[in-house]
C-alpha cells in the first residue's frame, strides 16, 4: 500500500468524489461518499437505504408460511441459507422437530449455495480488479450448483425450499449423482484456480496490505464471517453454536493473520473446499426416511413466547429472532444481516489509502446490499 506524504502543502484542496449507488462495482445499489485529497481518501462515508424494502415489517404482516419467499430476497445470493435460517427459528418457537433425513439435505443444499455464492464474489471480484478469465471459470462452476438446485427446488437463486419440519421435496438418486459429479469436478478445479490467481503476482500486489481490519476493529464493528476469519479469528456459528446436523462433520475453519484483502480472498477460497468436505460427508452419510416430518398443521400459530436462530451465511453470522403474541403472525421479527457492519467497517479501513485501492477493498469484504435494505 502506498504512503501518504506528511509533507502536504499548507493549502490542501479536498473534493468529494460519490462512488455509486449505480456503479459496476458497488456490489449492489450503493453510495460511497469520498472525500479525496489528490489519490489518497480523507473520508469515506457508506450511504444506504436505496432499495429498503420492509421485509421485517413484511414478515409481522403475513403467515409464517407467507414469507417464506422473502427470506431469499434479503441476501439474495444466501438464499438457501437465510430461507433455512428462517425455517430453523420457527421450529424453534413451535417445538418443531424435522426428520433426520431432512436435516442432512439442509446441510447440503446449504453448503451449495455457499459455494455458489463464494464463486459468484470470486468472478466478480477478479472482475472488479481487471480479470475477465477467472470470471468465466467461476460462473461455469457455478452453473452446475445452480443446476443441482434447480432440481430439487426448481429455482436457481431466490430459494424457498426449507418447510417447517423438514424440505419441500426430497431428494433422489439422480440429485445425488449430480453433486458427487460436481464435487469430482471441483477436486480437479481447485489447482486451476491457484495457478491463475492466488499464485498471480498482480493479484496479490494489488491485494496484499491492502485494507486491513484487525481484531479490536472488527469486534468494534461487529464484522463476521471470512472477514473476521481473515483477522485470525476461527469464529464459525456452524463450530461455535451447531445447529442442525454440523456438529457431525469433520471440516475446519480457514483462518488468515493479516487482516488484508489478500487474507480475505484466501479464507473464501478455503471455504469452498470445507463446504465439499461437509457435503461428501453428508452424502455418505444420508439417512433414509421421511424428508418432512407429519402432522404439520397448515396453519402456525405459535404459543407466547419468542426464539433466536443465528446461523453462517456466506457474509457471516446472521440470525433471526421471532417474538409470537399467540397469532398467527409474528409479532416482532428482527433479522441479523451480516453486511451491516462488515459495511460500516469502512469508514475505518478506507481512509489514508489510495481511491484506486477502494474497489479492491470494497469487493474483498463481499456486501450484498439488498440484506442491509431489508
Amino acid at each position: 500500500m502506498a504512503e501518504r506524504q506528511m509533507d502536504a502543502p499548507a493549502t490542501e484542496q479536498i473534493y468529494t468524489l460519490n462512488l455509486g449507488p449505480q456503479h459496476p462495482s458497488t456490489h449492489g445499489v450503493l453510495r460511497v461518499l469520498l472525500d479525496l485529497d489528490g489519490e489518497f481518501i480523507v473520508k469515506a462515508d457508506p450511504v444506504i437505504g436505496y432499495c429498503h424494502r420492509g421485509h421485517e415489517k413484511m414478515a409481522e404482516n403475513r403467515l409464517y408460511k407467507q414469507f417464506l419467499p422473502n427470506t431469499s430476497r434479503m441476501d439474495y445470493l444466501s438464499g438457501m441459507l437465510f430461507n433455512h435460517g428462517f425455517v430453523l427459528a420457527v421450529e424453534r418457537l413451535t417445538g418443531i422437530e424435522a426428520p433426520e433425513r431432512a436435516k442432512y439435505i439442509r446441510v447440503i443444499v446449504s453448503e451449495l449455495n455457499r459455494i455458489s455464492s463464494h464463486l459468484l464474489w470470486f468472478g466478480t471480484y477478479l472482475m472488479d480488479l481487471g480479470g475477465f478469465t477467472p470470471f468465466l471459470y467461476a460462473f461455469d462452476d457455478r452453473e452446475h450448483i445452480l443446476d443441482i438446485l434447480d432440481s430439487v427446488s426448481g429455482s436457481r437463486l431466490t430459494y424457498s425450499y426449507c418447510r417447517f419440519g423438514g424440505v419441500c421435496r426430497d431428494v433422489d438418486q439422480a440429485f445425488v449423482e449430480m453433486t458427487r459429479a460436481f464435487l469430482k469436478r471441483m477436486a480437479g478445479r481447485w489447482t486451476d484456480y491457484e495457478k491463475l490467481v492466488s499464485r498471480n503476482i498482480i493479484f496479490i500486489n494489488r491485494t496484499r496490505r491492502v485494507g486491513v481490519i484487525d481484531r479490536e476493529l472488527a469486534r468494534q464493528y461487529g464484522v463476521t464471517g471470512p472477514n473476521l476469519r481473515a483477522c485470525g479469528v476461527a469464529f464459525d456459528v456452524r463450530k461455535a453454536e451447531p445447529y442442525e446436523v454440523y456438529d457431525r462433520f469433520d471440516f475446519d475453519i480457514p483462518t488468515g493473520s493479516r487482516g488484508d484483502a489478500l487474507d480475505r480472498y484466501c479464507v473464501r477460497f478455503e471455504e469452498m473446499r470445507q463446504s465439499c468436505r461437509i457435503i461428501e460427508q453428508a452424502l455418505d452419510s444420508l439417512p433414509g426416511g421421511r424428508f418432512l416430518a407429519p402432522k404439520i398443521p397448515q396453519k402456525i400459530i405459535p404459543t407466547k413466547g419468542e426464539a433466536y436462530a443465528a446461523f453462517e451465511s456466506a457474509r457471516g453470522l446472521a440470525a433471526f429472532y421471532l417474538v409470537s403474541d399467540g397469532g398467527s403472525r409474528p409479532y416482532r421479527c428482527h433479522i441479523r444481516a451480516p453486511s451491516f457492519g462488515n459495511l460500516n467497517v469502512l469508514t475505518e479501513v478506507l481512509p489514508d489509502t489510495m481511491l484506486a485501492d477502494t474497489i479492491s477493498i470494497l469487493g474483498s469484504i463481499d456486501v450484498v446490499i439488498p440484506e442491509i435494505d431489508r
